[in-house]
C-alpha cells in the first residue's frame, strides 16, 4: 500500500476541486420524507446534461449503537458497499437512485469506486459509492456521518464544491431572526449556504408543475443575475418560463414594468423564451407567494446581505421560503 504525503494529498485534492468546477454539481439530501425524494425527481431533470454530476447525501448521527450492537466493522462496510445490510439510510439512498436513473441498471456502462473515511470516532465512518461514466458523468451515494444533518450536509458543501443544494421542504418554518437558534435542518442549511438552495415541496398535481418557472426579479444587478442563472436551468429542463415583479404602488407600476421588459431583452439576448410576464402589486412576499401557488417552482434571488444584516432587516426570499406553498429556489 502506498501512503502520500500530506503535500501530495492537498495538491490532489486541489487537482479535484478544480475539475469540479467546471462541472454542475447538485447535492440532493435525502431523509426518507416524500418531499426529498421529490428533490430526485427535480435532480434527475437538471442531471439530463453530461456535465452534471449528483450526489444523494444521508447524514446519520455518530455511532447509533453500532459498537453495543456488536457488529463486526470490517463485515459492516463491506456488506454495505454490496448494498446488503439494511443499515439507517441505506435503503433511502437506494431508492433515490432508483429513481434518479428510472430504474436501469448501471453496472453495464458505468464504473463502480467505493470510498471509505474514519470520522468522528465513529466505528462506520463515512462511506460512498460512485458511479462513473465515461463521458465524465458521475453518481455519488454518500453515508455520512455528523452530529447533526444541518452540519453534516454543510460540510459535505466544502468537500464540493456544489452549484446546487437540493432539500425537502419541513412541516415548520421559524421567523428569519430565529433561523439559526434552534431552527430546523432545512432552514439552517437555507441561512447558511454558500450556494443555491432548492425547497422542494410537493405541488398538488401534475397539472401545477407544467407551468414552470416563476422568477422573481426586483431590478438589481444580484436579481438580474440570477434571473438569468434560473432561466438558463429552467429551459435546460424544458420548463416554462414566466418572470414576475412587485409593484408596491400605482407610482412604482411603470418601473415594475420596465424591469420586465429589461429582464425580456437580456434573456431575448441569451436565446432564452420568455413564456409570459407578470406584474403583482402590494407586498412582495405576498404577492410573489400568491402568484406562485401556480408554478412549480418559484425563483427568488438571495438579498446579497451579510447573514447578520439579514437578520436585522429580513429578507424576502427568506420568507417566501417559508411561507410559499410550492417549491423555491433561492439563488445565490
Amino acid at each position: 500500500m502506498i501512503f502520500k504525503h500530506d503535500d501530495e494529498h492537498d495538491e490532489e485534492l486541489e487537482r479535484l476541486r478544480e475539475f469540479r468546477k467546471n462541472r454542475f454539481r447538485v447535492l440532493v439530501c435525502i431523509d426518507g420524507s416524500d418531499e426529498s425524494y421529490l428533490g430526485v425527481r427535480y435532480a434527475a431533470e437538471i442531471a439530463s446534461s453530461d456535465e452534471c454530476d449528483i450526489v444523494l447525501l444521508y447524514v446519520r448521527p455518530i455511532d447509533q449503537g453500532l459498537r453495543s450492537g456488536g457488529l463486526q466493522v470490517r463485515v459492516a462496510r463491506q456488506n454495505m458497499m454490496e448494498w446488503g445490510l439494511e443499515l439507517p439510510g441505506i435503503q433511502h439512498l437506494k431508492n433515490g437512485l432508483e429513481m434518479l436513473v428510472d430504474g436501469k441498471t448501471l453496472e453495464d456502462e458505468w464504473e463502480l469506486h467505493s470510498n471509505h473515511a474514519d470520522v468522528w470516532g465513529d466505528p462506520l465512518g463515512d462511506n460512498k459509492i460512485e458511479y462513473r461514466h465515461a463521458n465524465g458523468k458521475s453518481i455519488v451515494l454518500k453515508l455520512k456521518t455528523a452530529p447533526e444533518p444541518a452540519s453534516g450536509i454543510l460540510d459535505q458543501y466544502e468537500l464540493g464544491p456544489y452549484n446546487l443544494i437540493i432539500l425537502g421542504a419541513p412541516s415548520h418554518w421559524r421567523a428569519e431572526w430565529n433561523s439559526f437558534w434552534g431552527a430546523g435542518v432545512v432552514q439552517k442549511v437555507a441561512t447558511m449556504s454558500p450556494c443555491s438552495v432548492l425547497i422542494a415541496r410537493e405541488s398538488g398535481s401534475e397539472e401545477v408543475r407544467n407551468h414552470g418557472h416563476l422568477i422573481c426579479t426586483d431590478g438589481t444587478a444580484h436579481s438580474l443575475d440570477s434571473l438569468c442563472r434560473d432561466a438558463v436551468l429552467a429551459q435546460h429542463c424544458g420548463h416554462p418560463i414566466t418572470l414576475f415583479a412587485v409593484a408596491r404602488n400605482g407610482d412604482s407600476e411603470d418601473e415594475a414594468k420596465d424591469i420586465l421588459q429589461e429582464a425580456k431583452a437580456m434573456l431575448a439576448e441569451m436565446g432564452v423564451k420568455v413564456h409570459a410576464t407578470i406584474i403583482g402589486r402590494g407586498d412582495p412576499v405576498k404577492a410573489i407567494v400568491e402568484t406562485g401557488r401556480g408554478f412549480d417552482i418559484i425563483s427568488v434571488s438571495d438579498s446579497g446581505k451579510s447573514r447578520f444584516k439579514r437578520f436585522l432587516l429580513g429578507s424576502v426570499s427568506f420568507s417566501v421560503m417559508g411561507q410559499a406553498q410550492t417549491s423555491v429556489l433561492n439563488v445565490h
